[in-house]
């Protein structure tokens, strides 16, 4: 590992070499001299493992031969490189990499948000242990800046809330069925054309890569660990383009949101779709874009928002990353900010939580159904704040319904209840609201 002396270039090693790896070096190359200026001296790229270099990269960036290697352990195993930057994805091997790079003494930036979310407490106080730096921006959010506001800038407030957009190909599939009144399947399949989806788009559509993001932003602005499996997750597969109608005619659109609140009853997490107000901040957020929603006690309403991701939004906050690294080497003082999780505060049931709802249902039409149903809210204990019904077919009803702020738990039994009623054919779909 390089010390701080002045002037010294400080050695980067790269492993993975795909979007992220490739936006990361670009950046590097292209901004070096300001770069250069804002680290105090030198940042410079000495190699990079790849297991494949005969793929195409995405920006045509050219790797000298001297700096390219398939083994990852010649780059942790040099003494010259003070910063790993971990671009492979997913936890293995990238786990046993970043362990292996802390141990040998190596700082370490990555925007791999599913290996922060599941390992990142072991991480790091494996660097805090051996006074080095771990850093991750790049893991939510792509380029938008968020997770080193959260920590500094915002680290004398107290955070209670923070609700984002966080996958830009859920929020793309959301917006086309928007405007264009078309359903998912047929707007996944021009996403995955158009390579705005993976061809295996699971992580994205069933929510799971944003509840990898919202354990890291919540841990870091609630200062608590965050489990995965304490955070409820539901992804956009349901929605249909008549719930997207329905919600445009009540005032609303549908995003896929991941939320977070510290309530003094435990910490609420959870991501699913949900209407959201067209008042609200982030119901512009279109397309690919993303956007993180944060109310403070004395700051109030903040939001960040950019590109959630590709080479150069992600590889811009994995550069703003190295400088800071980089700084820190120069100074001595790498290690100087540890895990901040310094709580392990309960998280909420989702069934005590307590939203508005939307659901749609196709009845019989007939005297005596709505008085039936009605009959169920109540000995449920939930509140209907509006309906709307037209005729589905002969004989037919669609009912759309609102209620007032009621319990996840009384909720899914009066569903569960109207499901069962002769009278009732389908319950159609159920969205929360978040007003």
């Amino acid at each position: 590992m390089v010390d701080g002396e002045p002037g010294k270039p400080v050695q980067v090693g790269i492993l993975g070499f795909g979007n992220v790896g490739s936006g990361t070096f670009a950046t590097l190359q292209e901004n070096a001299a300001n770069i250069a200026r804002r680290a105090g001296g030198p940042v410079v790229v000495r190699r990079i493992a790849d297991v494949d270099w005969r793929r195409p990269r995405p920006l045509g960036v050219d790797v000298p031969a001297d700096v390219r290697t398939r083994d990852p352990y010649a780059v942790i195993n040099d003494p010259e490189i003070a910063i790993v930057v971990e671009c492979i994805g997913g936890v293995t091997p990238a786990r046993e990499l970043v362990l292996a790079a802390l141990r040998a003494g190596q700082n370490v930036v990555t925007s791999n948000k599913e290996l922060i979310a599941k390992h990142g407490h072991e991480l790091l106080d494996e660097a805090d242990a051996r006074g080095l730096d771990i850093a991750f921006e790049g893991s939510v959010g792509g380029g938008i800046p968020v997770l080193r506001p959260l920590k500094e800038s915002l680290a004398g407030d107290s955070i209670h809330t923070v609700i984002g957009i966080v996958n830009g190909t859920t929020n793309y599939i959301l917006t086309q069925m928007t405007a264009r009144g078309r359903d998912y399947a047929e707007v996944l399949a021009e996403a995955q054309q158009h390579g705005y989806a993976e061809a295996d788009p699971t992580s994205d559509i069933e929510g799971y890569d944003a509840t990898y993001k919202l354990a890291i932003l919540a841990s870091i602005a609630f200062s608590s660990r965050v489990r995965l499996e304490e955070i409820y997750r539901e992804g956009i597969g349901r929605v249909t383009a008549a719930d997207i109608g329905y919600a445009g005619q009540l005032g609303y659109v549908v995003k896929l949101l991941a939320i977070a609140r510290d309530t003094p009853e435990g910490l609420e997490l959870r991501v699913h779709p949900a209407f959201l107000p067209i008042t609200h901040p982030l119901a512009a957020v279109s397309d690919v874009f993303n956007a993180i929603f944060v109310e403070g006690s004395s700051v109030g309403e903040v939001m960040f928002y950019g590109r959630g991701a590709g080479a150069r939004p992600t590889g811009s906050a994995m550069a703003g990353d190295i400088v800071e690294v980089a700084r820190n080497i120069r100074h001595g003082c790498t290690g100087r900010v540890p895990c901040t999780c310094f709580y392990d505060k309960p998280v909420r049931p989702m069934e005590d939580i307590e939203t508005k709802h939307y659901f749609r249902t196709r009845v019989a039409d007939r005297p005596g159904v709505l008085a039936r149903m009605a009959a169920v809210f109540g000995e449920e204990q939930v509140s209907i704040a509006s309906l709307l019904q037209t005729s589905a077919a002969a004989e037919e009803a669609e009912i759309v319904w609102i209620t007032h702020r009621t319990r996840e738990g009384g909720m899914r039994r009066a569903l569960d209840r109207i499901a069962r009623l002769p009278e009732v054919m389908e319950v159609c779909s159920w969205i929360r609201v978040e007003a």
